[in-house]
């Protein structure tokens, strides 16, 4: 191993046991809160009389949904897992793509004993940050749905309000009273869940996250189309999973589109700040030799003489053998 391509730290594992790991498990523990228990109360929200806007139907549970939410999560999760794995694998395992990740990332020795190989550094801070962010974006949508309590499109259809006793005479009537829906309170309090949309946020973060990925690191020599159907491709699964959510009366268009801003900005903000573009935190750019470029034109092209150039050439030349003939003449008749 050479030495000039290793760097001693004694502090990285300490560091990663006793506050990476804590952060990630606080992290954990704050989105099953959200998710799993009744810790965060919603807010409730009022609404009009007939609202529109709120009497689609019932979809039904989520379950029955053309993305259902178990396959949906295990997909978002396991995928860009994945590709980061394989990935960082196959670059490791090429010699061309090898040595510029051993530039890049040096080998930590922590110890007498102790190697941390550039591989496996890079998949845990990549598959690390990756995981972070995935409850950071359940954590900012749980946290907007209890905070604004956005009633879902079919809202009036599972509520279905008691109006006795409400002035309900006209639509436009503004009911705040929360108490009012007769029916399935469970279902009432999922429909009251709706700004920012989940799906669209969690689908597009790992989109997002793992188009930076493989637009960064992975290099295709041979197709430059490769990369490109390859990350419109997922992006494109995301989008499609926003609109159906749209198409199914689940959200409204603006809780979409929200959900697509926060999952975009998350995976843009962890993979530009955080894993810096997924280079190498070691790596140190090569020092270029400055030369002085002053006075030398922009663009040179090869001069190519003409017929033309050559031939004025040589009568100039003549000319000037002749007039130099001439001049020798005149002095030597002028002296003698």
């Amino acid at each position: 191993m050479a030495s000039d391509n290793t760097h001693h730290s004694y502090s990285i594992i300490p560091c990663f046991i006793f506050v990476e790991l804590v952060i990630m498990a606080g992290t954990v523990l704050l989105a099953y809160y959200f998710e799993c228990t009744d810790t965060f109360g919603i807010h409730v929200q009022g609404f009009f009389c007939n609202d529109a806007d709120l009497m689609k139907p019932y979809p039904g549970v989520e379950e029955s949904s053309f993305v259902p939410p178990l396959i949906l999560y295990c997909v978002v999760a396991a995928a860009p897992t994945a590709i980061i794995f394989v990935g960082e694998i196959s670059m490791y395992i090429m010699k061309s793509t090898r040595e510029a990740l051993i530039a890049q990332e040096k080998t930590i020795v922590t110890g007498e004993c102790c190697y941390l190989n550039p591989l496996i550094r890079r998949i845990i801070r990549f598959i690390g940050v990756f995981a972070f962010g995935l409850f950071a974006t359940d954590i900012f949508v749980n946290a907007g749905q209890v905070v604004t309590g956005n009633l879902a499109p079919y809202f009036l259809s599972v509520c279905k309000p008691n109006y006795t006793g409400m002035d309900c005479r006209f639509n436009h009537q503004f009911i705040a009273n929360g108490n009012i829906c007769t029916g399935n309170q469970v279902v009432v309090e999922r429909a009251r869940r709706s700004f920012p949309s989940k799906d669209a946020s969690l689908s597009v973060y790992s989109a997002v996250y793992v188009t930076m990925y493989i637009t960064s690191t992975i290099r295709t020599k041979s197709s430059r189309l490769a990369k490109p159907v390859l990350c419109l491709g997922i992006l494109c699964a995301a989008f499609l999973t926003g609109l159906n959510r749209v198409s199914e009366y689940r959200n409204h268009c603006s809780d979409v589109i929200a959900g697509f801003i926060l999952g975009s900005a998350i995976a843009l903000f962890l993979g530009i700040c955080v894993v810096n573009n997924f280079k190498g935190n070691h790596s140190t750019p090569t020092k270029q030799k400055q030369e002085d470029y002053r006075g030398l034109p922009l663009m040179t092209f090869p001069r190519v003489e003409s017929p033309l150039e050559t031939l004025s050439a040589q009568v100039i030349f003549n000319f000037s053998c002749s007039l130099n003939n001439f001049v020798v003449f005149l002095l030597f008749v002028l002296v003698f």
